[in-house]
C-alpha cells in the first residue's frame, strides 16, 4: 500500500500549478463529466462516440456544411472531425455531397437514419440537461448563462 503524497512544497524554484483551483481545468472536468453522462446514454444505445455525436447536432442544426465548418462550430480537432464523419457515413448517418459551385468541397447533411437517431438522442440530452441546471435557482442559472455567453465571447474575440 502506498503512502499518500504530500503536495509539493512552493518555493522559489517550483510553483505548481494548483489544478484544482485552475478555471480551465475545472471547465473541462465539469464539460467532460457532463458529457460522459449524456454520452453513456447513446453509447449503449448507438455505439456512437461524443465527437460522432457532436458533428451530428451540429448538422440538425446546421444542414451543408463541409467537414471544416463542422471542426470550425464545435471547436473540435479537424482530424477527429474527419475520423467521426468517417464512421458517420460509412454508417448511413451521414451523406456527403458535392458543393454544385465548387467540386472540391462536400457537404454533408444527416440521412433519414442518422435524423431518427438524433431524434432519439437529442431529447435526452436535453433531459440530462435539465438534470443538472435543477441544482441551480433560476437567478443562478441566469448569471450561468450570461457568464458563459461573456466567456465565450471573449475567448473567441478577445474582447468584452
Amino acid at each position: 500500500m502506498s503512502a499518500k503524497r504530500q503536495p509539493v512544497p512552493v518555493t522559489a524554484e517550483h510553483a505548481p500549478l494548483e489544478l484544482e483551483h485552475f478555471l480551465p481545468y475545472r471547465l473541462s472536468i465539469l464539460s467532460n463529466t457532463i458529457s460522459q453522462a449524456i454520452a453513456d446514454d447513446y453509447q449503449r444505445r448507438y455505439d456512437i462516440s461524443v465527437t460522432e455525436w457532436r458533428v451530428m447536432a451540429v448538422l440538425a442544426r446546421f444542414d451543408g456544411l463541409s467537414a471544416r465548418e463542422v471542426a470550425e462550430r464545435t471547436a473540435m480537432d479537424k482530424v477527429a472531425v474527419s475520423r467521426a464523419l468517417a464512421r458517420l457515413v460509412a454508417a448511413g448517418r451521414v451523406s456527403r455531397a458535392i458543393h454544385n459551385n465548387d467540386k472540391r468541397r462536400s457537404v454533408l447533411g444527416l440521412t433519414e437514419a442518422g435524423w431518427a437517431m438524433h431524434d432519439e438522442v437529442a431529447p435526452m440530452a436535453r433531459a440530462r440537461e435539465r438534470e443538472v441546471l435543477a441544482r441551480l435557482d433560476a437567478e443562478e442559472r441566469a448569471w450561468l448563462e450570461r457568464i458563459l455567453d461573456k466567456l465565450l465571447r471573449a475567448g473567441v474575440s478577445g474582447e468584452e
